[in-house]
Parts: structure tokens; sequence; C-alpha cells
């Protein structure tokens, strides 16, 4: 079989058997694809996905968090053809740059809030995270401390998957593979009320808490050894965690006392996710470095970035040459597919939309499964939701073994015709910041057939 295959006339067995014997997935068991085979997806049209059987189903992920205009968008796919043709690929290495990306840089530190104002290209959210590692510690020894290097995340956070970013994230699992965290990397609680929360606690005493455990985690290491704290303004693949509204004050205040740079991770969050532009305007965030990536190009091409103020940038060049760069950092396609994307967005009123209206809805119709058994609790903001099932939402006790019955879910979801994704037993959902009052309906009412059908095995129904 060749890249020429016919994708029309090849059924699905064929592309399952194939996908079998040469393609080795992230994040999944070999052993079910080998069981279950792939599920072969061959096209896409707005808020819905095509698989080889012809079958629509609801994406309510937009891909991985990041298709946020939708699928099918003539003009992102002609500015990626317009570049190509006039200059498909050049770096940024030898003292030059494109006009897109030139122009990226320029229109990102317009739209990006606080004092954010400069631009390091990369291509994906977890080589943004490890550049954040390189360029902080930099930061630090171009400054004289040398000794600030630690960085402090949280447990459930997700940063990416290199060797760094992974280090950066809060999953054990990831940290299994490859011997991590490597040195350099602490970890405290999350504002996780429903999980972590003392049974007498609200979530604001748990954020609180949760806060106060990066103040003793700075005075236990030493703020001279600490270098910044890294953290999503709601996480995200760990569950969609939504802060109260006094966690992000308190975690600004302890790193600005401690000298301890704050690093926002608006992969997720970033472009209309949360009904801002950035999570960061959502929550009163005023961070010395961001990361990027996902909604920049609604998923189109791969791009993503560090954003950086003024004063981080200028201690940077105090160090002169910056030893570090991608191959495609600030790719022209990548950078005119972004620009359209951006331009899109604010002529179509995107964010607006999702701030006033369909987030709203979206949120007010996932609180209608608050109603289900085995829902504990419903989180989110904008276009960002989850719904953490539990075995009793009185006492929020969790399931045991974790993840058997998200991964249940997840089949069930599917099944009825749409995507969540399962974060041990949370099905978290992102949905394009296109859809319609009429797909959140579908949205909701596919969710609850499938959270039934889950309930109905576990005998709760």
């Amino acid at each position: 079989m060749t890249a020429t295959t016919n994708t029309a006339a090849t059924d699905t067995a064929t592309w399952q058997e194939l996908d079998r014997r040469h393609h080795v997935h992230p994040f999944i068991d070999p052993r079910i694809l080998e069981e279950k085979g792939t599920r072969v997806i061959v096209g896409a049209e707005g808020r819905h996905l095509i698989d080889s059987d012809g079958r629509r189903i609801l994406d309510a992920m937009a891909g991985l968090w990041c298709v946020n205009l939708g699928y099918g968008r003539e003009e992102l796919a002609r500015a990626a053809y317009d570049q190509m043709v006039e200059l498909p690929y050049y770096n940024t290495f030898f003292r030059t740059a494109a006009p897109p990306t030139i122009e990226l840089s320029g229109v990102l530190a317009d739209l990006t809030p606080g004092r954010i104002a400069h631009t390091f290209f990369s291509s994906s959210g977890s080589e943004a995270n490890d550049t954040i590692v390189r360029l902080v510690r930099r930061y630090w020894d171009i400054q004289g401390k040398p000794a600030k290097k630690t960085f402090i995340s949280r447990t459930y956070a997700y940063h990416g998957s290199t060797m760094a970013a992974a280090s950066l994230g809060g999953f054990e699992a990831m940290h299994a593979v490859g011997g991590l965290p490597l040195p350099g990397f602490e970890h405290i609680m999350p504002p996780y009320w429903f999980a972590m929360g003392e049974p007498d606690e609200t979530p604001e005493e748990t954020g609180a808490r949760a806060a106060r455990a990066l103040e003793r985690k700075i005075a236990q290491l030493g703020p001279d050894r600490v270098a910044a704290f890294i953290g999503e303004p709601v996480i995200g693949a760990g569950g969609v965690i939504v802060p109260p509204d006094n966690y992000w004050p308190e975690i600004q205040r302890i790193c600005r006392e401690n000298d301890v740079l704050l690093v926002c991770d608006e992969v997720i969050t970033g472009f209309g996710r949360t009904g801002e532009w950035f999570g960061a305007q959502t929550f009163g965030i005023d961070a010395d470095l961001m990361t990027i990536a996902k909604g920049l190009t609604s998923g189109y091409l791969p791009m993503s970035a560090v954003l950086m103020t003024d004063a981080v940038f200028e201690v940077l060049c105090e160090g002169g040459v910056i030893p570090h760069g991608y191959t495609y950092s600030g790719h022209p396609a990548a950078a005119a597919v972004a620009l359209e994307n951006l331009r899109l967005m604010k002529e179509e009123g995107v964010v607006e939309r999702v701030r006033e209206d369909t987030g709203p809805y979206f949120q007010a119709r996932l609180r209608e499964l608050n109603d289900h058994p085995l829902v504990g609790e419903v989180r989110g903001v904008g276009l960002l939701g989850s719904l953490e099932l539990s075995k009793d939402r009185a006492s929020r006790e969790l399931f045991d073994p974790v993840g058997q019955v998200g991964a249940l879910c997840h089949e069930h979801l599917y099944d009825e015709g749409v995507i969540f994704r399962a974060m041990r037993d949370v099905m978290c959902t992102s949905p394009p910041l296109t859809i319609t009052r009429g797909e959140i309906d579908e949205l909701v009412e596919k969710a609850r057939a499938g959270i039934d059908r889950t309930a109905r095995d576990l005998g709760i129904m």
C-alpha cells in the first residue's frame, strides 16, 4: 500500500491491519489496538468527524483541545498553500526571518495581556515548555544567580512529553518512562477540591491551602534555588481543574515576594477557550513568561511559542547569543496560518461569542448532568468542561482502581457519537469554539446517554 492509496476505496479492516503492523500510537496500550483496532478518521466538517465507516461523530475535544475554528476552514488551507508557493520554508537562525513570522510576533505582542512583548517560536507545547526551562535558567545565570534552577509545578499538571516538559508535569505514569522527573523539578498539590479537599473545606479553603503549598515549598528549598513556578490557568489534561478566585492572586503574591518567575502555560487555555483571549485575563494573572500552541493555528499546522516580558528579554540580551532553537522555529507557512486564524477569530467575534453566548450556555447545559448518580462534580469555564465520575457525590468517594470507569465511559460516549477525553475517571470536553447551541444540546444529550450506559454496566441504574 502506498501513500497515494484512495482513502474512500479502502475499507476499515485494511486500514486497521496496516496501522496494527506499523504505527506506534501515543498514550495508548498497543494491546488495545491489537484487540479492538484503530478508529480510522477520514474526514471532518465543522464540529463533526467522519470515520471510515461513514459515521459522523461530534468532536467534543476539538482534536486535542486545539481545533478552535472547527474543521474544513478553506481560508486556513489557502493561507498555508499561498505561503508554501511563495516561500515554503526558511529558518530563523541566520539573522533571517520571513514576513509572516515577523508580522505574527507583532500581532501576538498586541494581543497578549500584561507586560508580554516578545516571542520565541517553536512547533509544539512540549517544545515551548522545554524552551521555558532553558531560557529561565539562563535568565538567572546571566544575573549571577546560577543556583536558581528549580521549577515548581503541580500534581496533575500537564506541560508536555519531552524530558523537561514531562518533568514539569505532574503525572506519575509519565515520570515512570525515562526515569523522571529530572533533577530540579518539584511538585505541589493543585487546587483540586473534589479529590484533595478536606471533608470540611470549601473550594476556596482548598485553593488557599494549595497556594500555601507553594509558599512552603519555596521556603523548604530556599528562594535562592527556585527559578520559577509554572501553571496552567485551568489544569486541562489533568481533569479540567478550575481554581477558585482566591488561588491565582495568592500564587502571584508568593512568586513576587520570593523573586520567583511566574510562567503561565496557555497551551490549552489560550485563544478564546475561557471566554477571553487568554486564561491569564480570565484569572487576573500577570505572568513573566507564557507558552502558547494549539489554538494559535486552530491545529491546522504545528506551531507554538514562548512569550516573555521586556524585563525577561532584556536580561537574555545581556547574555549575547541565545544558544537554543529549532529547525522549524517561526515556520513561515505555520505563521501564515496563525495570522489568518487570528484574523478570522477577530472578524467573526469568536471570543466574544464564547464569553457572552455559547460559553455560558455550554456551562449551564453541562451542569444539568449534576443530577446523574454517576457524576460527582461538573467543572468548567468558557468552552472547557469536565465531569468527575464518582461512587458517591456527598463523600466525594472516587472509584478504585482509578481509570477503569473513565475508560468504560469513554467507549460508551464514542458509541453514542461524541468524543470526550477520559483522564482517570474524569470525562473532559473542549469543543471547537465555533460550536452552536444546537450542537451543545447534541453534546450534552449524547454525554448523558453514554453515562447512562456506563452506570447500567456498574449496576448503578
